[in-house]
């Protein structure tokens, strides 16, 4: 699955446009990385995203098409 809809997907990230020009901006890092929006995200992938007042880094855990408000957060570990 891309970067930019996996942070959507998650609710990482609003929208799918805000997480595309982050990503563009060089916000968002995976494995300690620049990562662009077109990234392959895998299980292990650690992404950093530099946006807003404190920024936030998560493990990704699965990867899934489709999550619910209640289930979106157990896509993703926080780690810091």
């Amino acid at each position: 699955m891309r970067l930019d809809k996996y942070l959507k997907v998650t609710r990482l990230i609003k929208r799918r446009a805000v997480a595309n020009e982050a990503c563009d901006a060089g916000r968002v890092e995976v494995n300690s990385k620049p990562a662009r929006a077109s990234y392959d995200v895998k299980v292990g992938d650690i992404i950093s995203i530099n946006m807003g007042q404190r920024p936030i880094k998560v493990e990704v855990l699965s990867v899934s098409e489709y999550a619910t408000k209640e289930n979106a957060a157990e896509n993703y570990r926080v780690i810091e």
